[in-house]
C-alpha cells in the first residue's frame, strides 16, 4: 500500500484544536494502547529479548493487517489520511477489537459506516427472547437498520409466518416484501408502507457510505426486484416514527395495530418494534392466532389458512 504523503496535523484548514484534530489525536492515542495490550506470542509472533516496548510493535500490526507500516504510522500519528473501510477492519481483527471498541474506531476515523454483519448474525443475549416472549400477545421483533430481522417472539411469527419460515441468515423484512409471492405479503397497504420503509432505508444508508455489507446489498435487492430499484432511485428519506399499519392474517382479516420502535442501547443500529393492537378486534384475532401458531407452526399456519392455503391457491 503506497499512500499519498499525507498532510501534518498542524496544517489543518481548521484550528489546531479543532473537532477533526483532536479526533485525529485521540484515535492515535486508542490504537497505541490497544497494540500495547497483545501479547506477540497471542499472535504468533517471539517476544524476542530486545523488545523494549509492551505489546505489539507498528511494523507488527501494519504486517499483520496486510498494509504499510509508514501508513499505519501516520495512522497512529494522528495524520490527515483517510482509511477506508476495509482497512480499518484489518486493524480492528489484528488488535483483537471487540464490538464497542470496533465502533469506537470507525467514529474516531470519521468513517460514515460501521460494518454490522459480523455482529448483527451473532446470538442475541438471552435476555433480550426473554423480553420479546413476555411482550407476547403483542407481537414484537429486534431488527437493524438494514431491516436484518435478530429475533421475534410468537406474536410476531403469527403475524407473518411466511418470514418466520426463512433461513436466520435469511430473515430481512425488505427482501422478504419484495421477493415473496403475493399471498405471503402481509402488509394491506404495500405500497405506501413498502416506500415508507425503503425511504427510511435510504436515510440510514447515509451513515453507511461505504460499507461493503450494505452496499451489496441495495444491488443484489435492486438485481431480484425491479421494484425496489425503482423506489430507490427516486432517494425519498423518513425518519423512523410511530405509525398505524395493517397486516393481513392468514385467513384474510386485517388487524390494525400500532408500530413503535425503541433503539437497542446495547446496539444503537437495532431496535425493537413493538406491535400494539388498535382495537379490542385486533386484540381478539391476534389472540387466536398465537394460539394456533403454537398448535401448528409457521408451517402449519400457513397451509390451514383461507388466504395462504394450499386449497385456496390452487382453486385460484
Amino acid at each position: 500500500m503506497t499512500p499519498a504523503s499525507p498532510t501534518d496535523p498542524a496544517s489543518d484548514p481548521g484550528s489546531p484544536g479543532g473537532e477533526a484534530a483532536r479526533r485525529r489525536s485521540e484515535l492515535g492515542a486508542f490504537l497505541r494502547l490497544r497494540r500495547e495490550r497483545i501479547d506477540p506470542e497471542d499472535v504468533g509472533l517471539s517476544r524476542g529479548t530486545r523488545r523494549r516496548t509492551p505489546g505489539l510493535r507498528r511494523e507488527e500490526v501494519a504486517q499483520l493487517s496486510g498494509i504499510g507500516v509508514a501508513w499505519y504510522t501516520w495512522l497512529e500519528q494522528g495524520r490527515r489520511i483517510n482509511p477506508s473501510v476495509q482497512v480499518l477492519d484489518a486493524i480492528a481483527r489484528t488488535l483483537r477489537l471487540d464490538r464497542t471498541e470496533r465502533d469506537h474506531l470507525y467514529r474516531l476515523a470519521d468513517v460514515p459506516g460501521v460494518p454490522l454483519d459480523v455482529s448483527a448474525r451473532a446470538p442475541q443475549p438471552p435476555e433480550h427472547q426473554t423480553i420479546l416472549d413476555a411482550l407476547t400477545p403483542l407481537p414484537a421483533s429486534i431488527v437493524t437498520a438494514r431491516y436484518d430481522v435478530l429475533a421475534f417472539n410468537d406474536a410476531y411469527a403469527a403475524l407473518d409466518p411466511g418470514l418466520a419460515l426463512l433461513p436466520p441468515p435469511d430473515r430481512n423484512v425488505l427482501r422478504h416484501l419484495f421477493t415473496s409471492d403475493e399471498h405471503l405479503q402481509p402488509l394491506v397497504e404495500w405500497e405506501r408502507e413498502v416506500s415508507f420503509m425503503v425511504a427510511q432505508l435510504r436515510a440510514e444508508s447515509g451513515r453507511h457510505l461505504g460499507d461493503p455489507h450494505w452496499t451489496e446489498f441495495i444491488r443484489r435487492l435492486s438485481e431480484r426486484s425491479t421494484r425496489f430499484a425503482e423506489m430507490w432511485a427516486r432517494h425519498e428519506v423518513a425518519s423512523s416514527v410511530t405509525r398505524r399499519k395493517s397486516f393481513w392474517t392468514v385467513d384474510g382479516d386485517q388487524l390494525s395495530v400500532i408500530a413503535t420502535g425503541c433503539v437497542m442501547t446495547s446496539a444503537p443500529d437495532t431496535k425493537m418494534w413493538i406491535y400494539t393492537p388498535d382495537g379490542e378486534e385486533t386484540e381478539r384475532l391476534l389472540g387466536e392466532l398465537v394460539d394456533r401458531y403454537r398448535e401448528s407452526g409457521p408451517a402449519g399456519l400457513l397451509e390451514q389458512g383461507a388466504r395462504t392455503g394450499r386449497g385456496r391457491r390452487s382453486a385460484r
